[in-house]
């Protein structure tokens, strides 16, 4: 009785799954950024492993425990497992031999409820070394056992917030975000309020995780950031979310929506600085910060049969199409993201993001 309070008594989290399917505006098909920060990733998650892993964590025989948190439908989870597994394998054959035994592997892919799931599992790769489970909800709460995981992943999710700050819709605010759709151009007041909401998520979700991974375990995140001393202004969701609050007013000025509609809506991502990331795990304890790195640029750049405009419309679209029809309805699509193609057009010529590869381990009590 005791477990079902737990769960029903957690603080509501907005769902925003990436588009789900395979079809030509799918998550699936357009998440170049995401795969790139997987990529970059590579290296240094093999070199974490291989420095930072104690394999006393795991009493053999037994299995290791992964999780990748807002994994999405893939195929870029798939990619990050694949590269944790490999690590992990190396690092018991450089550490134990190469006749060790070598633990079973079960990866847990944590996502939304609303994720499309089925997707996910119909594609999982045929060869893989692994069990594979589907573990639905907001990874800003518990989702698994006390001391239950050897290693967390995730990329490119924890930018999310878990919801819109309460203030930013409130017109009685001095934080009320009238006429835009993100806190990157907005006033002070906005920003603090996303600022706080960031340290509150962030908070839970530390303290989520302290109970389920194992004294030593590791978290691997890889996090859309900003360097320390820039402005909130400077990554690329300046460019990019503006343009798209711009076409929203665009339809206001056509009729197509009404300005309300588009004052209460908010896209609740946050960039955050290494300073921000580490005040919120001293704050919490649990965790001792292995490192903190800025990896390779993540750049966008032209296809042979898509260039930069496109590409970054269609990945915008993947990632805000199920908030934006959520809350104006389905009819506004096409018209929407077609107006911001032409805006991307415009106004892009190329795209790059940054993203931090934090690492932590989990501190014994």
């Amino acid at each position: 009785m005791a477990a079902e309070e737990t769960i029903t008594s957690e603080p509501v989290s907005e769902a925003h799954p990436m588009k789900g399917g395979d079809g030509a505006n799918s998550y699936a098909k357009n998440s170049t950024f995401q795969k790139g920060a997987v990529d970059n990733a590579k290296q240094l998650l093999n070199k974490v492993i291989a420095e930072k892993l104690d394999l006393e964590i795991l009493s053999s025989p037994s299995s290791f425990h992964i999780a990748d948190l807002g994994c999405s439908v893939g195929p870029n989870t798939f990619s990050a497992v694949e590269n944790i597994i490999e690590a992990v394998v190396l690092k018991y054959h450089s550490q134990l031999g190469l006749n060790v035994q070598i633990p079973e592997f079960q990866v847990f892919f944590n996502d939304h409820t609303s994720n499309d799931f089925n997707l996910l599992f119909k594609s999982l790769p045929q060869n893989r070394q692994y069990y594979a489970a589907g573990v639905p909800g907001s990874f800003y709460d518990r989702r698994f056992p006390e001391a239950s995981l050897h290693l967390v992943h995730s990329s490119t999710a924890l930018h999310w917030l878990s919801k819109v700050p309460a203030e930013v819709l409130d017109k009685n605010s001095l934080a009320y975000n009238k006429g835009r759709i993100h806190y990157s151009n907005a006033t002070d007041e906005v920003i603090r309020a996303h600022e706080t909401q960031y340290a509150v998520d962030m908070e839970r979700f530390l303290h989520s995780r302290a109970q389920e991974v194992v004294y030593g375990g590791l978290m691997v995140l890889n996090i859309p950031g900003r360097p320390d001393g820039t402005t909130h202004s400077y990554p690329f969701t300046k460019v990019t979310l503006q343009l798209l609050g711009s076409c929203l007013m665009d339809l206001v000025e056509k009729g197509v929506v009404s300005e309300e509609k588009v004052d209460s809506f908010n896209i609740p991502t946050y960039t955050m600085s290494p300073q921000e990331l580490k005040a919120v795990v001293e704050r919490n304890g649990c965790f001792s910060i292995e490192t903190i790195t800025q990896l390779p640029l993540v750049v966008l750049a032209d296809r042979p049969n898509m260039a930069v405009p496109q590409l970054l419309a269609a990945h915008m679209r993947a990632g805000t199409e199920g908030i934006v029809k959520e809350h104006f309805g389905e009819e506004i699509l096409d018209e929407l993201f077609d107006l911001y193609l032409t805006k991307c057009e415009e106004h892009a010529t190329a795209v790059e993001t940054v993203t931090f590869l934090v690492v932590l381990k989990r501190k014994a009590d």
